[in-house]
């Protein structure tokens, strides 16, 4: 009987911990923000001011930096995952639209992602 109960105890302490760790699947709705640019001044969310001749958001992107979603209510997450694969080329062409967003939502050390795998 105690070791079915330590048994049970063991499995719900994994349960969680796999929780816990591999986050859970959300939507998230907001706008894609380059996060370097919006770090310097949250006013940069969008393609409005140039950045080598491009869409700053779309060629920040392009370079590689973080991309996040900015959600209606202030939130920020930082895109992870296969969209953001080879330089965010299949977040590149949505930056500074608002768009949902579905995969893992994770917060650690107080900073949130999201590792996509769905865009719509």
């Amino acid at each position: 009987m105690k070791q079915a109960k330590w048994i049970s105890i063991a499995v719900a302490a994994g349960a969680l911990y796999i929780s816990l760790a591999f986050g859970k699947s959300e939507s998230v709705t907001g706008q894609l923000i380059d996060l370097a640019c919006y770090s310097l001044d949250k006013g940069n969310t969008g393609n409005h001011h140039q950045h080598q001749g491009l869409n700053c958001a779309r060629a920040c992107a392009l370079e590689g930096f973080a991309v996040g979603i900015l959600t209606a209510d202030g939130r920020v997450y930082q895109v992870t995952g296969e969209w953001t694969a080879n330089s965010n080329s299949k977040l590149v062409p949505h930056m500074a639209q608002t768009v949902t967003l579905t995969g893992e939502v994770r917060v650690e050390n107080g900073k949130m992602t999201i590792a996509a795998n769905d865009l719509q």
